[in-house]
This record gives structure tokens, sequence and C-alpha cells, in this order.
């Protein structure tokens, strides 16, 4: 069965929106290619797949825009050319190397964890928290980032219950920012 990974930037006070953190640099995004190479398959909701798409999808001419710099170039490769499941109730189809997820989130997510490989890469905001109220995250990875925002979304605001983690990776950035992984364990009363 495949994990199931949720992975997001955050500032120490818990905001999860993309522009709120630190500027991305050659560490964090070699870090978060190797992270992504990792899985079998992306997995996002729609606001989340719009937004990589627009940002990381190879132009049909086949070369990267000006703006990328070299160092940014092998994380557009790698989410260019990952398989992506998008859950959706809103959108009709999808491309960009992707199928669309519709129906009940649980037993759809459930199917995708069960096919053959070794994991899935969830980010985003909505779909996480919803993923994390069915118990269906295997593990958390937080890139946090020493910044305080003061502002935005906030990570897994109004999850349902609590969801005990017990540390497993650690690594430190030049930046001062902190990727952690955790996963679930029992939570004891």
């Amino acid at each position: 069965m495949r994990h199931l990974r949720y992975s997001i930037n955050v500032t120490l006070d818990g905001c999860c929106h993309h522009e709120a953190g630190l500027p991305p640099d050659e560490e964090s995004m070699g870090y978060w290619t190797a992270e992504m190479e990792r899985a079998d398959a992306l997995l996002f909701g729609r606001v989340t797949y719009e937004m990589m798409e627009s940002a990381w999808r190879q132009p049909a001419a086949g070369i990267w825009p000006e703006w990328m710099g070299e160092w940014q170039v092998p994380f557009a490769e790698a989410i260019h050319g990952a398989k992506k499941h998008v859950v959706s109730s809103t959108l009709s189809g999808v491309d960009w190397n992707a199928e669309l997820v519709q129906g009940d989130l649980g037993p759809a997510v459930q199917r995708l964890k069960q096919e053959s490989g070794e994991s899935l890469w969830v980010g985003g905001v909505t779909l996480p928290l919803a993923l994390a109220d069915l118990g269906l995250i295997d593990e958390y990875e937080f890139l946090v980032h020493p910044v305080l925002a003061g502002h935005g979304p906030t990570l897994l605001a109004g999850l349902r219950e609590r969801v005990q983690l017990e540390l497993v990776h650690r690594h430190e950035f030049r930046s001062g920012a902190v990727a952690l992984r955790y996963r679930p364990t029992p939570v004891t009363a």
C-alpha cells in the first residue's frame, strides 16, 4: 500500500499561503525536487492543481520561460512529468498528465493508496484538511520558514480531532528554514 505524504511550506506562526514564507532558493528547490521524485504520483485539489499548472507546466515550445533560473528547472521538470490526480467536483476534465478524482473522497483516495508503488504526495490547504480528518495521511512534512506572516490561511485550520505526531526526520537549511517530517501515532489518553 502506498503512503500518503502531506508536504507544505509554513511560517512559524502557521501561515501556509504560498507567498508568505521565504522566497524559494536553490537549496529548498533541490529539497522539494528530491521529495517529489520519491512519490509515484501527486494528489491535488482544484486550486493547487491550477496554481501549480500555471507556474510549472512546460510551454508547448518545450522551452522553459526566461524568468526560471537553472536551479528551478529540475523542480519544473519533476512536477511537469509527474503523474497527477486532481480531486474536484467542479472540473469536467484535466490534462497535464493528470486524471480527475471524483465521488466520495475517502474511498477514492483509499483506492489510490492501494495501487502499487511507494507513495502519493499531497499539497495544498483544503484537500489535506479533509484527508487528515479522514485519517488518510501517513506522513506530514512541513518546511518551516523563519518568518511570522501574521495573516493568511493557517495550517490545517478546522481539523476536527487532534492528530498526535512523532518526528521521523529533520533537515536544516542555510536559510534558517527547517524541514520536519512526522508520522501519526495513536492518541494516548
